[in-house]
Parts: C-alpha cells; structure tokens; sequence
C-alpha cells in the first residue's frame, strides 16, 4: 500500500476510532443519568433529522474541496486550491445560517412527522430538534478546514479535531445532563435538550483548534504559491458548478446512514403496532434499533470512514496524472485492508453480542438477537462507504446516488412485508439487503470503468471468512465456557467476558495471518518487520 494511504488512513483511523469509542463509552454514564431506552429514543428524536439537515449545510463541499485541491495540487496549481478554500468558507458560513434557520423553524412540522413515544408531547420533541439545531451554524466552516488539509495529505488535524470535538461534546454533555436532573432537579426532556446542544459546544471547540492549525502553517502553505505553475485559469463560478455537481454523491452518502434511520424511525413502530405488538416492545425495539445498535456497529464502520477519508484525494490525484496502475494497487490494497479488519470485527460484536449490550445498556434479550442480526451488516456497510469514495475518487460519483437510491428502494419496498413476516428483525433485513444492493451496483461499476478484478480480492475474502470462523470456534468455546463462572449480565464481569474473549479472538486471528504470511502481503515490509520481531516464521 501507497505509504501516504497507508499513513493517512491510519491517522484518520486512530482519530476517528478513539472519538466512536468516546461516543460509545458515554452511553453508558448517560444510560444512568437520564434513565434508560425511552428518554434515549427522545434524544434520537431530535438527532436523525438534524444529520440530513448537516449533510444539506456542508452540500458535501468539505469532501469535494478535498479532492479539488488535491487534483490541482498534483497539477502544481496551488493558487486555484486556496482560492476555492477562501470562498468556500462564504459558502459554508452562509450555508449554515441558512440551514439553522430552516431546521429551527421546521422543528414543529419535523416533530409531528416522527412517533413520539414514552409519552412525550410535541413541545418536547420541538425543544429537542431546536436545540440541536444550532449545531449547524458551527459544524460546516468546520468541516471545511477539515477538507482543505485533507486535501494536502495531512490528516492529523482532523483526526485530531474529531477527538477534541468529542470530548468536550460528551463532557458538557455528561455534566449538563447530571446538573439538570441531579443539581437542579429538572426533567428529561431539558436534560435531552442539553445533551443534543452539546453538539455546538464540541463543534465551537474543534473549529478553534483547526484554525490554530491553519495559521500555523500558513507561512509554509504560502511558500508553495511561489512553485504555482499559473497554467490554469478558471473562473471561481465555473469551478463552484464543477464541485457541486461534484458534491451531491458525498451529501447523498453522508447521509446513508440517516436516510436508512429515517425510514425506520417513520415506519418501524407504526408497521409493529399494526401487526399488534404490544406498545412497550414497540418502543424497546425503536429504542434499540435507531440508537443501541447503531451505536456499536459504527466501531467496525471507522475504519470505512477514515479509508474514505484518506482515499479520495489520493485516488484523484492519481486518476489525474493518469497512473492507472496506482490507481488499481491503492483500490486492491484498500478493499483488502478493509475486509481482513472488518469481517471479524463484525461476526466478533455478533459472537458477543449479550455481554457488549450489557455492558453499554443493560441486559436484554431482544438486545442481544438484534445486534447479533445487524452486526455482520457492518460489513456492508463499510464496502459502502469505500466503494462510493472510489467513484468519488474518479469522477463517476453520479452512479453512487444511483447506487444509494437504488439501496434505499430496496429497503422501502421490503421494509413492511419483511416486519410483517419477522416483527423487527425484518427491519434489520431489509436494511442489509438495501446496503448488499447498492454494493453490488457499485462495485460492477468500479469493475467497469477501472478495469478493475476483483479476483484476488474474493479469494482472500474467502480466505478471511474461513479465519474467522475458526476464530468462532475459540471466542464462542471460550465464551460459554466462562459465563458459567462470569455472569454477562451484570457490567463489570460482562466487561472482563467481552475482554478475555475479544483479546483472544484477536490474538489468534492476528496469530494466523502472521503466520499466513497475510501481514506481508497486506501491509508490504511493516507488516513483514512486525512478523520478524514476534519471531513468527
């Protein structure tokens, strides 16, 4: 693998697993303070629309501004990449004022759209989604600057930035939400209120440090305007039409996940009422579909955003001086990477499912089959996300809104019979079945238009799905025989089971590909000097 790939998808991929894995660990502290799954479906009440209305107020600019500074920096056309950096922050300030006032002044009609459930009013569903709303006026400057230094190859302040903004959304989040319900002896819905509003406060405190960033290498982004070769004279207007047109494949993308979301938060507990499930399952299964669940599938899924991250400039700037090959050896390395640390992260998350709930929610069987089913998607989802960064990457990024739409046709189409046949597991089908189609389109298309084989990768994916299984057997052995000693019931003994038997899966799974000589052919001579010094022939 290319060492800038390599070393930019690492640095995107620590910042951005260590800001999921905050992400993750918070629910548990915010679980006990605000008490439970209904107050957390309020709180995604609020947080599903405010995603689409994120991805309408960046328009997928801080992506495509990546990838066109890249293109023109390859060209050695410095001027053109600030000049679209200068005006996109206009763009972007603009942008989020209007999509703020849009959200905060929709946030009635938004509220009477969802299903409120564990008896909340519509006051308090428009309380929730006014408070998040503020996010917006933040988030796209932010994300802009992201976008620029990605557009260098220089990933470390957004990976940076993501922990930040993470730590000081769940520390405000945290200490508002225990103020308002322990200190002032408040309600849920404002503790809720609270916790969406944390999204401006971490977002204010990642834009400060991006800035500092940028102006401490102003003086050497401005050394590289004296290389500008000048060549290249376009009009701002003419670029503009050309990274919009550019930018609705990453609006679309970015918002996949929230388009699936949606569709269940309006028709998952209308569908189960219907066929006459009892109310309080309607609300756990809502509860732990839209929000448990999407939480601990996202770990495996970072490392699909942060390839993505990394992979667009880089694809583009290759595609443009026309290094075919390149192009081809980032694609093979990329989707192999991914698929031998995806797959048996997500059958592990499936393996242990009843100790991971416990640990971050509480016990439950329904929890538990549910993550079980949805985990392996991850999978799907991951290919997603690669998949349409490399259509990005190569300027066919208008067969990725086919692809989703045709993704999300499948999901809308199937989602009622399939609840209908299998109560909410048949939510969870129809949105693998969704992801697996969109997939397949996409992939068909890289195929095409790169003249792309995908023959290697099949073989080792196979190869890896056979690795995992045997990795099955040790965790799964391991597992039933310790939890007649450690209860997964309860949050600590159900950490130490998710340890022992997540350390060992991976020990063993790492063991064999060291010893497949997997870590040669993966990751080039890293991999080969860290099988030499484990001493594994």
């Amino acid at each position: 693998m290319g060492s800038k790939l390599l070393r930019g998808t690492f640095i995107l991929t620590l910042g951005t697993l260590i800001s999921k894995v905050l992400g993750i660990l918070y629910v548990i502290p915010f679980y006990a303070i605000i008490g439970g799954d209904e107050p957390a479906l309020l709180y995604n009440f609020g947080y599903v629309p405010y995603q689409l209305f994120l991805s309408i107020a960046t328009a997928g600019i801080p992506l495509a501004v990546a990838k066109y500074i890249a293109k023109y920096n390859a060209m050695e056309e410095y001027a053109v990449g600030r000049r679209l950096f200068k005006t996109g922050v206009y763009l972007m300030i603009f942008s989020g004022i209007v999509c703020f006032l849009a959200m905060y002044g929709l946030a009635p009609t938004l509220a009477r759209m969802q299903q409120l459930e564990g008896g909340y009013s519509l006051a308090d569903g428009i309380q929730v989604i006014r408070a998040v709303s503020f996010a917006l006026l933040i988030i796209p400057v932010m994300s802009l600057l992201r976008g620029f230094f990605q557009g260098y190859n220089s990933m470390g302040p957004s990976a940076v930035s993501q922990v930040l903004e993470q730590v000081v959304r769940i520390v405000f989040l945290l200490a508002g939400t225990f103020i308002v319900m322990y200190v002032l002896d408040g309600n849920v819905v404002t503790a809720i209120s609270i916790a969406t509003f944390s999204a401006f406060v971490g977002a204010f405190a990642s834009l400060l440090l991006l800035l500092w960033y940028f102006y401490k290498r102003k003086p050497g982004l401005d050394r590289m305007l004296l290389e500008d070769r000048g060549t290249v004279k376009i009009s701002i207007p003419t670029l503009y039409k050309d990274i919009i047109l550019s930018a609705i494949p990453f609006i679309i993308v970015g918002s996949a996940t929230s388009l699936y979301q949606l569709i269940d938060q309006f028709t998952l507990g209308r569908v189960l009422e219907y066929i006459g499930t009892a109310p309080d399952l309607v609300n756990s299964f809502v509860a732990i579909i839209n929000f448990d669940v999407q939480k601990l599938i996202m770990i495996p899924g970072t490392l699909a955003i942060a390839f993505s991250m990394a992979l667009v400039p880089l694809v583009t700037g290759a595609y443009v001086r026309k290094e075919y090959a390149q192009v081809k050896r980032q694609l093979n390395d990329v989707f192999q990477i991914l698929l031998f640390l995806t797959i048996p992260a997500c059958f592990g998350i499936a393996m242990l499912a009843r100790p991971l709930f416990t640990v971050f929610f509480a016990p439950s069987d329904n929890g538990t089959a549910l993550l079980q089913l949805f985990a392996p998607i991850a999978i799907l989802f991951s290919l997603f996300s690669v998949s349409a960064a490399v259509l990005q990457g190569i300027d066919e990024q208008r067969f990725t809104v086919l692809g989703l739409l045709l993704g999300l046709l499948a999901k809308s189409v199937l989602q009622m019979p399939l609840i209908m046949m299998f109560e909410a597991p048949g939510s969870i089908i129809a949105t693998g079945i969704g992801y697996a189609v969109s997939c397949l389109f996409m992939l068909f298309i890289i195929k095409k238009y790169v003249r792309f084989s995908f023959k290697v990768i099949l073989r080792r994916t196979v190869l890896f799905f056979f690795m995992t299984a045997l990795m099955g057997v040790i965790v799964i052995g391991l597992y039933m025989g310790l939890a007649n000693f450690i209860s997964p019931d309860r949050k600590m003994s159900a950490l130490v089971l998710t340890l022992i038997c997540g350390g060992t899966g991976a020990v063993f799974y790492g063991y064999m590909a060291f010893k497949l000589h997997l870590s040669d052919k993966l990751f080039g001579p890293r991999g080969t000097r860290l099988r030499e010094k484990l001493r594994i022939r």
